[in-house]
């Protein structure tokens, strides 16, 4: 069984004191691909060291995340360039609007999304989108600049019924996690109704630890609890949810 992280931030430093021991454990549990997103450019090292020490299970994305969308964007995003020029990487994320922390940023935040959507197209990559309270902005950007070049992963999606399935009508698969299996999620409510084609498993480690594990330390070993509770949504087995949602990420990344 090979299981897919589509989203983990395995260079965070909540990791430093086990990484290895964090990453054997995932692998042990069949996940054998781990896809990183970008935060900003102080992380940058970090991720590129991870994927020295781990080159055959992580792929790394590269892009400026929504609350990282500060006075200092433009150099940032300048960052994001200079790094794509350089050597290839597999999605520009994770990108987009978080009106969770801070709604004054809006309208820096939509030019960075844009901008970013402009290099996923340049270089034929998919995006990965961040969406915190800002479904409405997410989706107003995405109908002004969608075209056929456009595909990626709603990441961690935590919307209704009609917000995924928008989010499909817009090439975008839904990147599901942890809140799947809380008590309080909502989109175990629905999920069924989404086939399984649009599904991509993540973990958004070291956030959003799946029950039993609410609260603490996630890490990519966790995601087998959200393969176990989509066998049981889709009322499949743990092997079939693991085989197309790695296909699903296959199709998306390109590997």
């Amino acid at each position: 069984m090979i299981i897919t992280d589509t989203h983990t931030h395995l260079y965070s430093d909540a990791f430093d004191d086990d990484r290895d021991e964090m990453m054997q454990r995932a692998i042990s549990q069949g996940v054998s691909r781990f896809f990183i997103p970008a935060i900003d450019a102080t992380h940058t090292q970090s991720m590129l060291q991870l994927e020295a020490d781990y080159p055959e299970q992580v792929f790394l994305m590269m892009g400026l995340h929504p609350t990282s969308v500060k006075e200092n964007y433009k150099s940032e995003l300048q960052h994001v360039e200079e790094m794509l020029a350089k050597r290839s990487f597999y999605a520009i994320g994770e990108i987009g609007i978080d009106l969770y922390w801070d709604t004054t940023t809006l309208e820096i935040q939509k030019e960075a999304f844009k901008h970013q959507i402009k290099l996923a197209k340049h270089y034929k990559l998919p995006i990965i989108i961040h969406c915190r309270e800002a479904f409405d902005d997410i989706f107003e950007v995405l109908d002004e600049v969608m075209d056929d070049d456009l595909f990626g992963i709603f990441h961690c999606f935590t919307g209704t019924l009609e917000q995924a399935q928008k989010a499909i009508s817009l090439n975008m698969k839904l990147g599901i996690g942890g809140v799947a299996t809380f008590k309080n999620g909502k989109i175990d409510q629905f999920l069924n109704a989404i086939d399984l084609k649009h599904i991509v498993l993540e973990t958004d480690a070291p956030y959003l630890a799946p029950k039993p594990f609410r609260g603490k330390r996630n890490e990519s070993s966790y995601i087998i609890k959200v393969v176990e509770k989509l066998a049981e949504i889709y009322n499949v087995s743990e092997e079939k949810i693991a085989e197309i949602t790695t296909q699903n990420s296959k199709d998306i990344f390109g590997i």
